[in-house]
C-alpha cells in the first residue's frame, strides 16, 4: 500500500512527464469530429465528454482508491455524505428496508429518516453481535445492510466477516462506512462487503482543506451508480478536489501511523485521570469488541472517545478550557480536533436514539492530530483537572 499511495493509476509517460498528476480544470471536452461526439454519447467510444460524467484527474483518484481497497472501480463525489446517499438511493425503491449497525454519523441518520418520510424506505438498528441477532431482523424488504464501524463515536466494532456471511444467505449487499479506519487500516471488501464508503474529507485528504467522498466495490454496481445517482443528481467532485486527494494519499500510510501511535499513548492516560468515567479505543485491551479489532483492523485508529464525570456543563466547560486543541467537528486532520457528538454531529438524532447508541452528555470525541502527543495530552489533562476546580467554584457562588 506504502507504494500503491503514490503510483497507483498514474503514470508520468502519459502526462508529458509530470511527476505531480495533472489538475485537469475544465467542465468539457471537444471532440475532433460530430461523430466521435456520437460515438462517445452512445457509449461505442471511451473518452471524456464533459466533467461531470468524469474527469482524467478525477479518473485517476478513483483507480488509486479502487486499487488501495481492493476493489473493481472507484467513484468521487462531492462530500462523504454524497456518496452515502448515491449507494443507498442505488440500492433502493419505495417500500424498501435498510438494516443499520447500532450506531450512525447523524447526517447518515438524517438521510434515512428522510427517506423513511419521503419514499417508506424504512430501516432499523442492530448491534450485530451474532448471526442469529443478524437474520432476526433481515425483512422480506431488506435491501441493503450498512454498517459504520469503528461506528462514530462510540468506538464500538462489528465484525464485518460475519455479517458478510450472512447477509450472502439472503443475497444482500453489505455497505460499510469505513471512514474511521481509512483503507490503510480496515479493507471491507477483503472481508466479503460489497461496498466501501469513505468521507475523504477525513484521514484520506488528511489535511483539513477538502470535502469529498469515494465509495468502491464491484464494476457492474458502481457502473449503475455512476450512470443513474451520481449522473443525474451530481453530486460530483471537483478536478481540484480530486488534485488534494491525491497529493494527501500520498502520505496516508505514514500520517496514520501517526496518529495511532498518539492515539495509543492518549488513551491510557485518559484511563487513568480521576474526571474521565470511561474511555473507548479500540486497540485497549479492555475494550469489549478487542478481538474483532485484532481480528480486521491494522491498528486501532486516531479517533478516540471517552466520559467526563460531570454534566453536559461539565463537559462544554472542559473543551472551553482547552487552549491549543481545536474544537471542531471532523477527523483525520494533522491538528487534534475534539468535539461534543451530543450538541454538533449528532445534534440531529434524537435524545432516546441517542441514548440507545450510547451517547451520553458527557461523551466528547477526539481526533488526535500529529501534534507532539506530550502537547496534546498536556493540554487534556490541564482542562480535565479544572472540571471539578471549576464545579467547586460554582457551589461556592451559589452559597
Amino acid at each position: 500500500m506504502e507504494t500503491s499511495v503514490i503510483h497507483e493509476g498514474y503514470n508520468s509517460k502519459d502526462m508529458l512527464g509530470s511527476l505531480t498528476t495533472p489538475l485537469f480544470q475544465t467542465s468539457t471536452f471537444t471532440f475532433q469530429t460530430a461523430e466521435q461526439g456520437e460515438r462517445r454519447f452512445a457509449g461505442e467510444e471511451d473518452g471524456y465528454i464533459y466533467s461531470r460524467l468524469g474527469n482524467p484527474t478525477v479518473t485517476i483518484l478513483e483507480e488509486r482508491i479502487a486499487a488501495l481497497e481492493n476493489g473493481e472501480r472507484g467513484l468521487a463525489f462531492g462530500s462523504g455524505m454524497a456518496a452515502v446517499s448515491a449507494i443507498l438511493l442505488a440500492l433502493t425503491k419505495a417500500n424498501d428496508h435498510v438494516l443499520c449497525s447500532s450506531g450512525l454519523y447523524g447526517c447518515t441518520f438524517g438521510l434515512l429518516t428522510m427517506m423513511k418520510e419521503k419514499y417508506n424506505i424504512n430501516h432499523d438498528f442492530s448491534n450485530m453481535e451474532t448471526e442469529e441477532e443478524i437474520r432476526s431482523q433481515i425483512k422480506p424488504e431488506t435491501v441493503c445492510i450498512y454498517v459504520e464501524t469503528p461506528i462514530n463515536p462510540t468506538m464500538k466494532l462489528i465484525d464485518l466477516e460475519m455479517v458478510a456471511q450472512v447477509a450472502k444467505e439472503y443475497e444482500i449487499p453489505v455497505v460499510v462506512d469505513n471512514t474511521f479506519a481509512s483503507p490503510y487500516l480496515q479493507n471491507p471488501l477483503e472481508l466479503g462487503c460489497d461496498v466501501v464508503l469513505h468521507s475523504a474529507t477525513k484521514y484520506i485528504g488528511g489535511h483539513g482543506d477538502v470535502i469529498a467522498g469515494l465509495a468502491v466495490g464491484k464494476k457492474e454496481l458502481i457502473d449503475e451508480v455512476a450512470t443513474t445517482t451520481l449522473k443525474d443528481i451530481g453530486g460530483i467532485m471537483a478536478p481540484f478536489d480530486a488534485w488534494l486527494l491525491l497529493r494527501g494519499l500520498k502520505t496516508l500510510p505514514v500520517r496514520m501511523d501517526r496518529h495511532c501511535d498518539n492515539a495509543e499513548e492518549i488513551y491510557k492516560r485518559l484511563k487513568t485521570h480521576p474526571n474521565v468515567r470511561s474511555v473507548y479505543y479500540p486497540n485497549d485491551d479492555t475494550h469489549p469488541d478487542y478481538e474483532i479489532m485484532k481480528k480486521q483492523m491494522k491498528r486501532g485508529g486516531g479517533v478516540i472517545s471517552f466520559e467526563i464525570i460531570g454534566t453536559k456543563e461539565d463537559a462544554q466547560a472542559f473543551l472551553n478550557n482547552l487552549t491549543f486543541l481545536k474544537i471542531a467537528v471532523s477527523l483525520g486532520d494533522a491538528e487534534t480536533l475534539i468535539e461534543h457528538p451530543a450538541t454538533m454531529t449528532h445534534a440531529v438524532v434524537p435524545e432516546d436514539s441517542r441514548a440507545s447508541m450510547g451517547i451520553t452528555d458527557q461523551l466528547i470525541r477526539l481526533s488526535v492530530g500529529l501534534e507532539a502527543w506530550q502537547d496534546i495530552w498536556h493540554d487534556l489533562e490541564q482542562a480535565l483537572d479544572k472540571i471539578n476546580s471549576d464545579a467547586y467554584s460554582k457551589v461556592l457562588k451559589s452559597r
